[in-house]
């Protein structure tokens, strides 16, 4: 599907990439990982075309259609979030106004008879096309997937610039998902998702019949999605089989091989020197001498990935806080009057490590942000236990730092005394060594940004640590990093995250945020997707207090109930229309024949058939005119009946 040779990149005047070649097979779903900066975004906008390579080619199969999500913010505008979603479908976009304009040509009383036969014979042809296209269940498509990415149906009609951030990048995410796209590149796709989105997503696209490239950072997510894996390394792009887990085994395995290999191959080197260095000067060995450094010479050169640089990151040993370091009574939150909180009720105990998760909107981070005193409830009380010190991690990162100063200055912030050796050192096990502690915050990328905020939390000595979405912005190896550190962290921490597999070794209690409430999984994560894939959603009903239990069955019988209902309120009409394009087409054919016979001189030689024959033809006319009329009249109520559903 796409062949790349030779491909070279260069960035800031060094190569990222060096004579790369491989190929991406049309049904490869594939994870692209590699440390921050070695230049997997680039090579997305590479295959996509936003970037042109320094030296060789990337050939594409004809006529391929790709999808392209970036790890950029995204800003849509103008249009409803249903007709934004639906211009991915062009085909059905060009059909859906071609057939307006016929409607409207037919029901221009001034059009001539050829026009009409003509606009006729095109709308024939244009229906013909929905249905191979199968445009009548575009909508429903539509649907499912706004819905399965977090929009509720109240949404479909908001203008687009009304969403946030997160929810732009869902709006071109579920373009990308509606469009026949033989090829989805996604950068960082679950940066802005949770749990409930991202299990979906995970669904969707291993159901997904194309193939894909994905860079991201999330493990769990790129073990469910690929079956194959590209490292960039070393300017280097290369495949190995299997998923990322798969990937980590094949690696340590093919590193402890090539490490043996090299041990004997400067063994044999060593040996093969001596002999050549001892008997360099005798004639009587001199071919073995040369045969010997011929040898040398084809010795086969091995390569043995350099150990990645990591961050060290260890929190120091907190003050003990009091057994309740932080308790919440009857916590209510409101925007205006939007309730994101209702008499939440939460107490930690010390030592405790929370995660809270539930849909984005839902009140994660305000809940976070109530807790790490960020953000004031509007009704009840925070009350903080003897000797809790609280630090907070921002999910914007860059909103926690000053864009103008430079990394020494951003740690010398902090309350604690440390001289400019101590902070240089601190910038060091971060990875920023040189001259880059003088690099101002606001030209660092993301992923450098979440390790200077890291830093300076690490300098708080705090034994109640609040992280919103931590791992958003690292790469592989520095979310290990930080996930072994918070497991030996001895203090209490509170982690809004989606990230099941950063999750997994920390969390011990999940506090799920949804419809208001807040409520408590004594468990780690496991234990509550366990529960939460049991019952989806708990609905109460107010009048008879009896719970309803909506299932993924329950879902999919009200979606096929919605398609049905549609069914039955068009499928009358869908036929009345069909018959009616009969009767058009009849009676088109009888008026040409009629027209036919009334130009022939010998009809009138009889006069009572010549009358005949024109009292037909009228008729035929005026019927023709009526089947018109009720085609026009049949096509607007099934638009109707099809919008309200929209």
């Amino acid at each position: 599907m796409i062949d790349i040779k030779n491909l070279s990149v260069q960035f800031t005047g060094e190569n990222l990439f060096e004579g790369v070649n491989l190929k991406i097979g049309k049904h490869d779903k594939t994870a692209l990982v590699g440390s921050n900066g070695t230049g997997k975004s680039t090579f997305l906008k590479l295959l996509y075309g936003l970037e042109l390579p320094e030296s060789g080619v990337i050939k594409k199969q004809k006529g391929i259609r790709l999808g392209y999500l970036p790890q950029d913010s995204i800003s849509f505008k103008g249009f409803s979030l249903l007709d934004e979603v639906k211009s991915a479908l062009q085909d059905i976009k060009t059909l859906d106004l071609r057939e307006k304009e016929i409607v409207d040509g037919l029901n221009d009383d001034s059009i001539g008879e050829d026009d009409r036969n003509e606009l006729l014979e095109e709308l024939g042809e244009i229906h013909h096309k929905k249905e191979e296209i199968d445009f009548y269940s575009a909508d429903s498509k539509i649907e499912k997937i706004l819905m399965g990415l977090g929009f509720k149906e109240r949404d479909f009609f908001r203008r687009t610039e009304e969403f946030s951030g997160g929810w732009q990048m869902r709006i071109q995410l579920a373009k990308i998902l509606l469009a026949d796209n033989d090829l989805i590149l996604l950068d960082e796709p679950t940066n802005h998702l949770d749990i409930d989105t991202l299990t979906w997503l995970e669904e969707f696209l291993q159901n997904f019949k194309g193939g894909l490239l994905i860079v991201s950072h999330d493990r769990h997510f790129v073990n469910k999605v690929t079956a194959k894996t590209l490292e960039v390394f070393d300017k280097q792009i290369s495949f190995f089989p299997g998923n990322y887990d798969a990937y980590l085994k094949f690696k340590d395995e093919r590193e402890i091989h090539l490490r043996i290999f090299q041990k004997n191959r400067e063994k044999k080197i060593r040996e093969t020197e001596k002999f050549i260095e001892r008997f360099r000067y005798k004639a009587t060995k001199a071919k073995q001498v040369q045969s010997r450094i011929k040898q040398l010479e084809k010795l086969d050169t091995v390569s043995i990935s350099e150990e990645e640089k990591k961050i060290d990151l260890r929190f120091p040993e907190p003050p003990k806080s009091g057994i309740v370091p932080v308790e919440l009574t009857n916590i209510s939150k409101l925007y205006g009057e939007l309730k994101v909180l209702t008499e939440v009720n939460l107490q930690i105990e010390r030592g405790d490590k929370i995660a809270i998760v539930g849909p984005n909107g839902a009140g994660k981070t305000t809940l976070a942000k109530i807790i790490g005193h960020k953000l004031a409830p509007t009704f009840g009380k925070v009350n903080y236990g003897h000797n809790t010190i609280v630090s907070y991690y921002e999910q914007e990162v860059a909103d926690s730092l000053d864009p103008d100063k430079d990394l020494i200055d951003t740690l010398d912030d902090t309350k604690i005394d440390l001289t400019p050796g101590q902070i240089r050192t601190i910038l060091g096990s971060f990875l920023f060594s040189g001259d880059d502690v003088f690099k101002k915050v606001g030209v660092l990328s993301g992923g450098e940004k979440s390790r200077v905020a890291l830093a300076k939390l690490l300098l708080t000595e705090s034994n109640l640590i609040i992280l919103d979405e931590p791992t958003n912005h690292l790469d592989y190896s520095s979310k290990e990093v930080l996930q072994r550190a918070l497991s030996e962290f001895t203090g209490t921490l509170i982690i809004v995250s989606h990230d099941i597999d950063f999750l997994r070794p920390i969390a011990n209690k999940i506090l799920e945020i949804r419809n208001q409430q807040a409520k408590i999984f004594i468990g780690g994560i496991e234990y509550y997707l366990q529960k939460r894939e049991e019952t989806i959603e708990e609905v109460i009903d107010k009048d008879d207090q009896q719970a309803a239990k909506i299932t993924r069955k329950d879902q999919k019988r009200y979606e096929a109930e919605i398609r049905q209902k549609k069914f039955e309120l068009t499928k009358d009409l869908k036929k009345e229309l069909t018959a009616c394009e009969k009767s058009i087409g009849n009676l088109e054919l009888k008026k040409s024949a009629l027209e036919t016979e009334l130009a022939d001189p010998k009809i009138f030689s009889n006069p009572e058939l010549a009358k005949s024959k024109n009292i037909d033809y009228e008729e035929t006319k005026t019927r023709l005119e009526e089947e018109y009329s009720r085609w026009a009249n049949l096509s607007h109520q099934i638009e109707q009946i099809e919008t309200s559903f929209s």
